[in-house]
């Protein structure tokens, strides 16, 4: 497999000038995992690079959960790789997870979470925590691009990344590239300053 960042530069994934970020914050790089996965045979190049490092921790999963629309085609292919089905979770009226399509988990059913991008793992940890609540069994958190300075104070089940980016961001005041006289722009699906999911 090609390196992940010669991926995700070649497809578009990995974007490098000035953008506002969903937080505010300004950065010189921007990961857009919606970018790659245009494209089946490079969605299927990252799966099975993610997948394999998947079998290399020893986790087993029957299904993989993907948490919300940004997670489906990752998921899904990651999935794929594995040979094991794929479920995805929404957000309802209360702005919480929850399976709806008639998918369900049987008891104690190994589930692996996969995202596409983490900052912050908190779509992670509340998928975590819904397929605890159907009655799952979560052995792991697999993610394709990390960006969590420390992934083990987050979770408490093993974890896998693909790869890993440090991408430096500003608040808006401190920020070198508007000094510069660059204006950002805004390439994330949320308006900017917009509080992130609960």
């Amino acid at each position: 497999m090609r390196p992940v960042e010669e991926i995700l530069r070649a497809s578009g994934g990995l974007l490098e000038g000035h953008f506002q970020l969903s937080s505010g914050r300004h950065s010189d790089r921007y990961l857009q995992l919606a970018a790659p996965f245009q494209h089946p045979d490079t969605a299927a190049e990252l799966a099975a690079g993610l997948a394999e490092q998947v079998r290399a921790r020893g986790l087993r999963p029957a299904t993989v959960l993907g948490p919300a629309f940004g997670a489906i085609l990752p998921g899904y292919e990651l999935a794929r790789a594995l040979g094991v089905r794929f479920v995805f979770c929404e957000r309802g009226e209360d702005r919480r997870f929850a399976l709806r399509r008639g998918f369900a988990f049987a008891a104690d059913e190994p589930v692996l979470v996969c995202e596409n991008t983490l900052t912050t793992g908190g779509s992670a940890l509340e998928a975590v925590a819904l397929a605890r609540g159907e009655g799952a069994r979560v052995i792991g958190v697999a993610v394709y691009c990390d960006r969590i300075p420390d992934p083990a104070a987050v979770f408490d089940v093993p974890y896998v990344a693909l790869g890993r980016f440090e991408l430096r961001s500003w608040v808006a005041e401190d920020c070198p590239l508007c000094r510069a006289g660059t204006r950002p722009v805004k390439p994330g699906s949320r308006p900017a300053g917009a509080p992130p999911p609960r």
